[in-house]
């Protein structure tokens, strides 16, 4: 049994990156924001989820995807194949066809396995895909947002583990794109999958932190306030048409005293994350900056609650299966008010990858509930961490694969509570 052949648009799209690695017109992941041209040496061109405002277009120069993909299979023990499950139009979906590309270049046979484009991910079918890619004792690479990995382990819970068993063949499973609860990372990890997490965004051509270790060549450090800034060969040139933001994000070090002159300063590009490093320098991301909650003169980071409310609920909710998003929402007496809405259906009722593009009715949680629920938290993390309110929902949309709109979430919880 052996790979089976691409389909028609993804074979496309892998010779058109293949050319444009090589120097040829840049690739484009989704229809253009803007009309100006690209920097010289762009590659290709890839769209930000626009979770931070208005998408920007993110221009990645072929060294810097080379650089990245190099990176990723020394990390990994080598090249392999890799199987495609991600849509590919946004970054981490496009650098999977960049690896395959240099993996192709390694000898590697048959680099590339994909579905058809714009499919719903299923178990059964993944594990369709990635069994035959399987059957040769080529190592083989995949990359799943945590969205997917639920459901993988779900269906293995309630009796069909074909697709996570599949994985844990795996020689590596990249996860990414968003946080991944501790408890579907334990029970992965259990059943044998070899998960590495990774950190990144479009502006570093995707994952450049593995483990909360950055890739070769890469640089991470803390600015003021804790945010996260990352220099080294996998930057993005810019922004295409906007000189400003580009400006903005991306700055050289002045140059120092050892160092020959402008050519030689660092430039970093600063995040909008909020991390910790370890006497290691192993990185921790702690969420992102401008979704701390101030509620009652004390900073609460979601992503510390959620990693608690992710943990505690399913026993609350009697083994359900939970995705927490935690949000803050304007309140008379606190400013803002600490609030959970949590997924615990499909997480991706409507989508490919994901979930509904307006968040489902919310429904309160009983008061016993939500008592255990604050009690757990405030135990953890204290009081103001502890939320006011707990709303169930069937699934959370979604913005780009895998990332949770925490700005659509807090306006269905606005309109919920303006009623």
């Amino acid at each position: 049994m052996t790979p089976a052949a691409l389909p028609a648009p993804v074979a496309a799209l892998a010779d058109a990156v293949r050319t444009a690695l090589d120097g040829g017109p840049a690739v484009f992941g989704l229809p253009r924001l803007r009309d100006a041209a690209p920097p010289d040496g762009t590659a290709l061109v890839v769209r930000t989820s626009g979770s931070t405002g208005t998408p920007r277009e993110v221009a990645l120069t072929a060294a810097a995807l080379r650089a990245s993909a190099t990176a990723t299979h020394d990390r990994l023990g080598g090249p392999g194949r890799w199987v495609l499950t991600l849509p590919p139009t946004h970054v981490a979906g496009l650098q999977v066809v960049v690896r395959s590309v240099l993996a192709a270049d390694a000898g590697v046979p048959a680099p590339l396995a994909a579905a058809e484009p714009g499919g719903r991910f299923t178990p059964d079918g993944f594990a369709d895909l990635l069994e035959p890619a399987l059957a040769d004792g080529v190592p083989v690479h995949a990359s799943l947002v945590p969205t997917q990995l639920h459901r993988l382990v779900a269906a293995a819970d309630e009796g069909s583990p074909r697709g996570l068993a599949a994985l844990a063949r795996c020689a590596d499973v990249l996860l990414g794109g968003a946080a991944t609860p501790a408890p579907l990372l334990a029970r992965a990890r259990a059943a044998g999958v070899r998960v590495v997490r990774t950190y990144g965004m479009s502006e570093t051509a995707g994952g450049c932190v593995y483990d909360g270790v950055p890739l070769r060549g890469v640089q991470v450090r803390l600015a003021a306030g804790d945010v996260v800034e990352i220099a080294g060969p996998t930057l993005a040139a810019g922004y295409v048409g906007d000189d400003a933001a580009t400006a903005a994000a991306f700055r050289a070090d002045p140059a120092g005293p050892d160092l020959a002159g402008p050519d030689a300063a660092t430039r970093w590009f600063r995040t909008s994350d909020l991390g910790a490093l370890g006497p290691d320098g192993t990185l921790t991301v702690l969420g992102r900056a401008d979704d701390v909650v101030v509620t009652g003169g004390v900073n609460v980071a979601p992503a510390a609650v959620e990693a608690v409310l992710a943990e505690v609920l399913p026993g609350v909710l009697g083994g359900a299966a939970a995705e927490p998003c935690v949000v803050g929402v304007p309140d008379d007496e606190w400013g803002s008010a600490v609030v959970a809405v949590v997924a615990t259906g499909t997480l991706d009722a409507a989508g490919a990858v994901g979930a509904p593009a307006t968040t489902p009715p919310l429904r309160p949680v009983d008061p016993r509930t939500l008592g255990r629920v604050r009690a757990a938290v405030a135990d953890r993390l204290g009081g103001p961490s502890a939320p006011r309110r707990v709303y169930l929902v069937d699934a959370l949309p979604l913005r780009g694969p895998g990332k949770v709109d925490r700005s659509g979430v807090a306006a269905a919880v606005r309109e919920h509570e303006s009623r």
